[in-house]
């Protein structure tokens, strides 16, 4: 299967796993770093010049889905990614009534994740979102925002609930 991914793709790292089936949309517009893993029933989607940038040693679980559309989205290196996640950096305006949301511009926001965060199972992170180092988001999460390094995010909305203090190096609890 990785093979065949390699035509679809600008570029797809050494001893990168890519399971089918696999959708992908825009493909020319997605770079697939080295030792990148990406486990069945994962869908990218570029839309409108947008770009993804998956770079090396990231793991991504079964059924993922991840929309770019006008910008880069990375994904940092060393990330994990568990299954059923969503990651975009677009939203659907709906102002004009009369039309439906899918036929209406998109409005796009800078979405990054950082290097060697972990998304838990079944979270959504939206458009406008930006994960710093290490940060950790719990299962079916809905996150929106700019979250600092070395954080814990859990909820819906997603809320800071643990930062790691590097004067004591001890992981505290955020009221």
């Amino acid at each position: 299967m990785t093979l065949l991914v390699r035509l679809k793709v600008q570029k797809i790292g050494l001893l990168s796993y890519v399971g089918k089936p696999l959708f992908i949309i825009g493909g020319r517009r997605i770079i697939i770093g080295n030792k990148v893993r990406i486990f069945p029933g994962a869908r990218f989607e570029t839309h409108n010049n947008g770009h993804i940038l998956i770079e090396d040693d990231v793991s991504i679980g079964q059924n993922f889905h991840l929309i770019s559309s006008n910008q880069e989205l990375v994904i940092g290196k060393h990330t994990t990614i568990s299954g059923n996640v969503f990651i975009t950096n677009m939203d659907h305006q709906y102002d004009k009534i009369g039309i439906h949301v899918l036929k209406q511009d998109y409005l796009v926001k800078t979405t990054n994740i950082g290097e060697n965060c972990f998304i838990g199972y079944g979270a959504v992170i939206q458009a406008g979102t930006t994960l710093g180092k290490q940060c950790i988001v719990g299962a079916n999460s809905v996150v929106r925002g700019s979250y600092p390094d070395y954080c814990v995010i859990v909820g819906s909305p997603g809320r800071i609930v643990k930062q790691y203090n590097v004067t004591t190096q001890k992981w505290e609890k955020m009221n």
